[in-house]
């Protein structure tokens, strides 16, 4: 690899981390340990001595979706080899390290070279010096620098004067271009072995020449996002956190950690909410880890793919043809799209697609609803992260037999971008027309955690597909000289935890081209209110979610489960139904009660129909007054 090249990537490497966040890979360690290599042998060395076995490894990481891989050399400094007698093989090692870590990259994911402490206290505690120190440093930083990474990770610290002396090491030695990440070990009171704190490393890193600031090791993922909280605020340059699998148990000689892959992917989650811009894992993780980390974080922020630009076509002085574009009107689309641009009132009912191929009752009930004058049968895509008939199969089936506009939800868990076009095209051809885009639930809410999500892009970028689909381009922007008439509708949850960011998303759903909104279920009434306020800005036609609870149980699993506030007047009012008839009654009150508050300030709703009784839908649809509204 020419330095050049190796430069254009760390220089891609910079780029891409304002825009996103990475996922990196796991145990280095733990791996060997698991394939019988005795804790006391020199890791490092075996990228000489066992090569495939490091490279088997990396790719693991990589076949899952790791996205930079941290090259075997946490130890490959001169001090440490020193004890194995290995000194005078640190670039050996280093740059070997370096080549299997490429070799299983690839061009897809980036290489991070890994360095961590000397292992030898420093003065005055120690005999070595600083400047030897930082000596010993630039060696090793110059090995993987020469040898191709494309940024350095510095881990496991826990003297800032040592990790001080190993960042202006590794800056003089890469220059300015190269990303370099320092990260420090916290016990679980939250400080180094020194006593310095979490925020003592951030004040002082904050002035360091070191691109992102974070930890590793530690004690788990709980302790590491205590610290992310903590100095969230107190930097602003980005944050990384690799934990551990929580502490190690010794089970018949063996170290087992016990935090489950599970546990660290619903951790990597609230590491991202909380600042983190670069997750992994460290001793105990593993690919399975991994994976589903990988799977987390597609859910909240999809790939980005990375694009090349070849010299001889941007160097074209010609501008390229204008291409044509075209712009079916809202109200031709489908009849939804003409009730929606006319400002008419809509009512949904929700209706799952059947698990099995047999879509009789669910087609039935459609036509129940048809009868009740239900505007549109809204079908999810795989909800919770379950297998059923697809949900544009199901809307054609409604479609042809049930006499009723169906609405296709449509999620980028399953899909990557080509699929994507494709089924966009072919729900159009077939006559579905209405939308709603989501990114989806990620497979370990479902039954089926080993599944794997592709998450391409997320509902923001699907609503921008079909946009231009309606406007004849396809994904590249070329031309495809006719258009897609898609009615575009997304999601919102007016009881976010985060209703900033909820309100963030949204606008740039607006603004990608959605068309409607249909809300979460909405049972307070100031957070419906609030969400109005605060979307006056860059209104579209809002659709309310309603769902007329079954029981308490039931309400318990919409606060617990699926975070819907539901005011404590509603649950006490459940809790008090004696009986399950009983309780569908106080539900489907409550739910008529919620269509009637919000009628005058929406211009829909949506019902659902929980269990599959759609006769509680069309109880509380009755609520709804036959009037027309003005256009929102």
């Amino acid at each position: 690899m020419t330095i050049s090249l190796q430069i254009s990537r760390s220089v891609q490497f910079r780029a891409h981390l304002s825009q996103r966040i990475f996922v990196a890979d796991g145990a280095m360690g733990t791996m060997l340990y698991s394939r019988g290599v005795f804790i006391n042998r020199c890791f490092d060395e075996l990228n000489l001595t066992a090569p495939a076995m490091i490279a088997e490894i990396h790719r693991e990481y990589a076949a899952v979706g790791a996205e930079i891989l941290g090259t075997n050399t946490f130890g490959a400094n001169r001090t440490r080899l020193m004890g194995f007698g290995l000194a005078d093989k640190t670039f050996d090692i280093n740059r070997a390290g370096v080549r299997l870590a490429r070799e299983a990259a690839s061009e897809v994911a980036y290489v991070a070279g890994s360095m961590g402490p000397l292992g030898v206290h420093l003065e005055p505690l120690g005999a070595m010096t600083l400047g030897e120190a930082r000596d010993v440093f630039c060696e090793q930083a110059q090995a993987l620098c020469e040898s191709g990474v494309d940024l350095l990770i510095l881990e496991t610290f826990t003297d800032l004067s040592e990790l001080r002396e190993a960042v202006l090491a590794a800056r003089d030695v890469a220059g300015d271009d190269m990303v370099i990440v320092a990260q420090v070990a916290i016990g679980d009171s939250g400080e180094l072995p020194g006593g310095a704190s979490a925020l003592d490393f951030v004040r002082q890193a904050n002035d360091w020449p070191v691109d992102v600031l974070g930890f590793n090791c530690s004690v788990g993922p709980k302790t590491v996002l205590e610290a992310l909280e903590e100095v969230a605020a107190h930097t602003s340059k980005p944050l990384s956190a690799s934990p551990n699998a929580g502490l190690p148990v010794r089970v018949d000689g063996r170290h087992i950690y016990l935090s489950s892959p599970e546990y660290m992917a619903q951790y990597s989650r609230r590491l991202l909410q909380a600042g983190a811009r670069i997750i992994g894992g460290c001793c105990g993780t593993t690919p399975e880890h991994t994976k589903l980390m990988v799977s987390e974080t597609r859910s909240l922020q999809p790939r980005q793919a990375r694009t090349i630009v070849h010299a001889e076509r941007a160097n074209q002085k010609n501008p390229a043809p204008e291409v044509k574009t075209f712009a079916v009107p809202l109200r031709d689309k489908s009849k939804l799209g003409a009730k929606l641009a006319e400002g008419r009132f809509v009512s949904f009912v929700e209706i799952l697609p059947p698990r099995g191929t047999d879509a009789s009752r669910e087609i039935a009930g459609a036509a129940l609803c048809a009868r009740h004058g239900i505007d549109c049968i809204n079908i999810p895509d795989g909800p919770r992260a379950s297998a059923r008939l697809s949900a544009q199969a199901a809307c054609q089936l409604i479609q042809q037999h049930a006499g009723i506009e169906a609405v296709n939800h449509f999620c980028c868990r399953d899909r990557n971008i080509l699929g994507i076009q494709s089924e966009l095209l072919a729900a159009h051809a077939l006559g579905v027309r209405n939308l709603i885009c989501i990114t989806g639930d990620p497979p370990r809410m479902g039954v089926n955690p080993e599944a794997t999500a592709v998450f391409d892009v997320d509902s923001i970028g699907l609503v921008r597909i079909a946009h231009n689909l309606n406007r004849g381009l396809d994904i590249g922007g070329g031309a495809m000289g006719s258009a897609t008439a898609l009615v575009i509708g997304v999601g919102a949850n007016p009881g976010a935890i985060n209703l900033d960011e909820e309100m963030q998303r949204f606008e740039r759903k607006v603004e990608a081209g959605a068309e409607y909104v249909v809300t979460q279920p909405v049972f307070d009434l100031r957070l419906l209110e609030e969400f109005l306020r605060r979307v006056e800005g860059f209104r579209i036609p809002v659709i309310c979610g309603i769902w007329p609870l079954t029981s308490y149980r039931n309400a318990e699993f919409m606060v617990n489960e699926l975070r819907v506030p539901v005011p404590e007047r509603f649950m006490e009012r459940m809790r008090q139904a004696d009986g399950a008839e009983k309780a569908s009654q106080a539900g489907v009150a409550i739910a008529r009660e919620m269509v009637e508050r919000v009628q005058p300030m929406v211009q829909g709703v949506q019902l659902s129909a929980p269990f599959g009784r759609y006769e509680l839908a069309l109880d509380v649809a009755s609520a709804v007054r036959t009037n027309e509204r003005n256009p929102a």
